[in-house]
């Protein structure tokens, strides 16, 4: 994966529902669970919300909150 798109999708932003406006890293682990068991959307943004899927049922979570930018 090219390290760029490793960082927008950390610092994507969830554009709808409960946690609107949290950058994806930040979303609740069984959130991203429920979306895994539903069905992620389609596009960029699901591509990006399995993609945290992948790391936060990995524990690699911490490794990448230094790549969160600040607000």
């Amino acid at each position: 994966m090219d390290p760029q798109q490793l960082k927008q999708a950390v610092n994507a932003t969830m554009p709808f529902g409960k946690y609107a406006g949290r950058r994806l890293l930040e979303l609740p682990e069984p959130y991203l669970v429920w979306f895994h068991q539903q069905g992620f959307p389609g596009g960029l943004l699901g591509e990006q919300l399995a993609l945290m899927y992948e790391i936060k049922c990995n524990g690699l979570e911490g490794m990448l909150r230094p790549l969160l930018e600040h607000r």
